[in-house]
């Protein structure tokens, strides 16, 4: 049989160099995670093993939620245990992937120039929720939505996309995933969102008890977060619901 390839094409030399190492990193320190072989490395493009599937549905939240917990367990394991939210993370070549911090301070004054922040009342309580939020142990964040994983079938998970990481405190790329399957397919209910986290908290801590600890006003903080971060893509990229389609708060119907 032949095999199908996919060649992702970059602007610049160096973002098709940190996609590329990027996703080596991943295959090597979040092993749990299965990626696309990367087949060709060009100077401004990267080819990749061709994954025939479907991208992931409310169904496959659980499944999904303990692939996460158990690959940010892994990572911590194996490179994460000494990092910092606040410090960007360092490859082996001294070449670093994003903090948590600066980028996402970064993406929200820039809510607030777009409009999508009412004030500087609303962007300084945000600011403030992000700092709240940076604390316990450090995981990464790969964009968890919907589109980046790829399930064939047979069951087989992939994870795609992975060009671009930043280091996330346990939980943050779930939280992620949950906004943008609430985005994409409508609300999800309350003990749905409270079983998933369980999931996810029971495939972490089996790599160290610290790691299994995120709970849903947790949850809830990052999901204020992603609410607004998200907000310009509403409308785009298969997002067809809005952020008026919260989960349920805990205990509600």
């Amino acid at each position: 049989m032949r095999l199908r390839h996919f060649t992702k094409r970059y602007e610049t030399v160096a973002q098709a160099a940190s996609a590329a190492r990027h996703h080596a990193w991943l295959a090597e320190h979040a092993r749990p995670l299965r990626l696309p072989a990367l087949t060709v490395v060009g100077p401004t493009s990267l080819t990749y093993e061709w994954i025939d599937g479907r991208p992931a549905r409310p169904e496959d939240l659980l499944t999904l939620a303990r692939l996460l917990g158990d690959a940010h367990g892994a990572a911590w394991a194996a490179d994460l245990r000494p990092a910092s939210l606040n410090t960007p993370h360092r490859f082996r070549d001294g070449i670093a992937f994003g903090d948590y911090i600066a980028p996402r301070q970064t993406a929200l004054r820039r809510r607030l120039e777009q409009g999508y922040l009412p004030d500087q009342a609303a962007l300084h309580a945000m600011l403030t929720l992000l700092e709240k939020t940076a604390k316990g142990p450090t995981a990464f964040y790969k964009d968890s939505n919907p589109r980046n994983f790829i399930i064939t079938e047979v069951g087989d998970i992939y994870a795609v996309d992975t060009d671009d990481l930043t280091l996330a405190p346990m939980g943050y790329d779930l939280a992620k995933l949950i906004a943008s399957l609430i985005l994409t397919y409508g609300p999800l209910p309350a003990p749905v969102i409270d079983s998933t986290l369980r999931a996810y908290n029971e495939a972490a801590e089996r790599h160290d008890p610290r790691l299994g600890t995120t709970d849903r006003e947790r949850l809830n903080d990052f999901l204020a977060l992603h609410a607004v971060l998200t907000a310009p893509y509403a409308g785009r990229n298969g997002y067809r619901d809005s952020w008026t389609a919260r989960p349920c708060p805990r205990g509600s119907a």
